[in-house]
This record gives C-alpha cells, sequence and structure tokens, in this order.
C-alpha cells in the first residue's frame, strides 16, 4: 500500500498546529512566604554542587535559596538606609560558584543624590553576610547584570533609571556603565560608557547574537528598544528594533532560529508586544493589551516545540488591580498568531520573572517574585 500524501498546504497547516499547545500545565510551590518585596531574582549555582539556585534581592536583605531543598541562606542585610533594588549573579572566576553584585539606596525620584553599587565578597564558606565593596555609582541605579567581553571575562553594566538631574523624564540623558573587575577587588573598579542617549530606562538584557566572544545587550526606555554590539574600540554600535516605549524587554526564537524581542509597553505598561525578526526589520505583534502595571517578562521554550513563548506578569500597584501570570504561545510557525493561558492571579503580585530548568528534566520552570503579595514562587514545568 503506497504511503498517503498529504497536500503541502496541510502539511504546514499540521505542522503550525504544533506549536499550539493543549492548556499548559505548572503546578505552584511557594519557597517563601515572607519576603519583603520581590525586587529582583538570579538563577546560578552558588555551592557549586552543579545544581543551579534562586538569588533574590529584598528590599532590606539578599537571601539564596539551595536547589533542592530551597533552604534560605542570607548573604547581606540592608546595605543603604533605602531599599535594594537589583541583583547580578555569575560564575566569575570559574570555580562553579557565582559571584554577586547589588544595586541599592533606590529613591526614583532623587536622580542626584541616589543609587548605589556594591559588590559582595564571599566569605570562605560562603555563610553569614559578606563584605560589601562599594563602587562609584549614577543616581537612580536600577538594573544590572554580568555582560561577557570580548576576552571571555565579564564586566558587570549598570543602567540607572533616570540621568543626573533628570525631571519628568526630560533632561540628561542616563549613562549606562561597563565596571571592569580589577584583579584586587579591593582597589578602584575602572568603568567605561555603554550609551549615553535614553530617558526613563526600566530594563535591559543580555544577548549573544553573533559570532564574536562577547555578548550584546537590548535595552528598552522611552526612545524605544535597541540592540547595542561592542566594537573592537570598546564603543557600543546600536541599531533600532522599536520606537516605542518599552518597559520589559527579553529574546527568543523561533523554530527556525529567527529572533524574538518581547517588550512590556511602556514602562508599567499594559501592553505584551512581540516583535519578530523580519529581515533586517521587525514585525510587531501586540499580544495583550490589559495588563495594570505590566512589570516583567521571560521567553523559554516551555512547551517543547522548538520554539519559545513569552511569559510575563503584572502587579496591579498602580493602577490598582488583581495582578497576574499569563503565557502566550505562537499557534503558526510564523508566529503572527497567538494564544493566551492565565497561570495565576491574586496569588501573586508579580514584579520579577526568570526561566530555569530547576530539577534537570529539560522542561524550564517559572520562578516569580512578588511583591504587595511577600512571596518567591516555583511554577513547575509538568507540560509532557
Amino acid at each position: 500500500m503506497k504511503p498517503i500524501r498529504l497536500p503541502i498546504t496541510l502539511l504546514a497547516i499540521a505542522a503550525a498546529s504544533t506549536l499550539a499547545a493543549a492548556e499548559p500545565k505548572f503546578r505552584q510551590q511557594d519557597i517563601d512566604t515572607k519576603v519583603g518585596v520581590g525586587y529582583g531574582l538570579q538563577i546560578a549555582d552558588m555551592d557549586g554542587d552543579k545544581k543551579v539556585d534562586i538569588i533574590l534581592v529584598d528590599k532590606d536583605k539578599v537571601a539564596w535559596y539551595k536547589n533542592p531543598t530551597w533552604k534560605k541562606h542570607q548573604i547581606s542585610g540592608h546595605l543603604t538606609k533605602r531599599d535594594h533594588v537589583c541583583v547580578a549573579a555569575k560564575d566569575l572566576d570559574g570555580d562553579g560558584k557565582a559571584e554577586i553584585a547589588v544595586g541599592a539606596q533606590w529613591s526614583p525620584n532623587d536622580t542626584v543624590n541616589s543609587g548605589a553599587v556594591f559588590y559582595l565578597q564571599p566569605t570562605a564558606d560562603r555563610s553569614g553576610d559578606w563584605k560589601p565593596i562599594q563602587l562609584y555609582h549614577e543616581p537612580t541605579t536600577h538594573r544590572m547584570h554580568w555582560v561577557r567581553n570580548s576576552t571571555g571575562s565579564h564586566d558587570l553594566v549598570v543602567k540607572p533609571l533616570h540621568g543626573r538631574g533628570n525631571k519628568n523624564n526630560a533632561g540628561a540623558p542616563l549613562k549606562v556603565l561597563a565596571y571592569k573587575v580589577p584583579k584586587d577587588i579591593n582597589k578602584k573598579w575602572k568603568t567605561t560608557l555603554v550609551c549615553e542617549f535614553l530617558h526613563n530606562s526600566h530594563n535591559f538584557h543580555p544577548v549573544n547574537w553573533d559570532k564574536d566572544t562577547e555578548e550584546e545587550l537590548l535595552v528598552t526606555g522611552q526612545e524605544g528598544t535597541w540592540h547595542l554590539d561592542r566594537q573592537k574600540d570598546n564603543s557600543w554600535k546600536r541599531t533600532a528594533v522599536s520606537e516605542e516605549f518599552g518597559g520589559e524587554v527579553r529574546d527568543g526564537n523561533l523554530p527556525d532560529g529567527r529572533r524574538i524581542v518581547a517588550t512590556i509597553e511602556p514602562r508599567h505598561g499594559s501592553k505584551v508586544v512581540c516583535y519578530r525578526q523580519d529581515g533586517k526589520s521587525w514585525k510587531r505583534t501586540v499580544l495583550d493589551t490589559t495588563f495594570k502595571d505590566g512589570h516583567a517578562l521571560a521567553c523559554a521554550d516551555f512547551l517543547g516545540t522548538g520554539g519559545d513563548q513569552v511569559v510575563a506578569g503584572w502587579r496591579g500597584m498602580n493602577p490598582r488591580a488583581v495582578p497576574g501570570l499569563k503565557i502566550f504561545i505562537p499557534k503558526d510557525k510564523d508566529y503572527n498568531e497567538w494564544e493566551t493561558h492565565q497561570l495565576s492571579g491574586a496569588e501573586i503580585a508579580v514584579e520579577d520573572i526568570k526561566a530555569a530548568d530547576l530539577n534537570g528534566d529539560g522542561k524550564p520552570e517559572i520562578i516569580v517574585a512578588g511583591r504587595q503579595t511577600h512571596n518567591l514562587k516555583i511554577f513547575w514545568n509538568e507540560n509532557k
């Protein structure tokens, strides 16, 4: 008997339909219900056991939760009078254990005297409070990442929310700085300028889109969303993705390797947007317009389709509303059509999201830090 050959159009429809899944299955687990403000998350191996742990910067402490018991280890108390606001974690010296930097003295309306940047020097056994080493900072310190440079080592890149003396999102643009780690971490950390053209820039994200050793950056703000690529002279070439005011930004891929950039627009906004790579331009698709105080994104292949889905959450703080977390799943091979599933509601007011495989089964979990709900959750991936 000869095999039945479907027309090409039917084959395309069948392939596209596999991108969309049945109701996604995630099981919620609270691992901390006494969080002050879950400002920021990172995922990294903190103790060298080859299992990634969860790092949380709270308003008055920095802590990590050991995989798989999720026992809490505090490594810093309150570093400044005002809140901590961001954290970066990466193994810098190859010993399998992550190093930590923290941003603090959070006061977004004080564009002159606010902000602080610290490197935390670990204790010998990585217990107790680590020694804070204070570094130079620009006002309104807000986000930071360890970013790989051309030598294969990492710089600490720090982005403020506003420029120095900025009022009503106008005035001097903010300065994004790259800090070079000295051999003696107690000595001065030299800085270079990454960019100085944005106002009201809420978030940025390291990416690796080319064949160079070093990572590039996606950054978003009042002037839109941009790709920044470090050049040999240590300057950064910038290319526009979108002119829309963005608040959050992450990247992902289609099954065929084309890139997507996901944003929440504007800062603390109502729209979740996907930009799909289309040659040298980007096709914009609005996924949702109902978010109240949208505040976090993640892109990963949670469902095993070969391409990434988008997870996004909102706090419902301003304007006041019931918070929530949604996953957006493409329904066709070009990511033109999407379906939406809500994963949570009032149980967590989403402040930050990370995606990572926590149990080694090859499927990424969703890790969420809450604000006014004062909790930290794992959404365990139970999709087949």
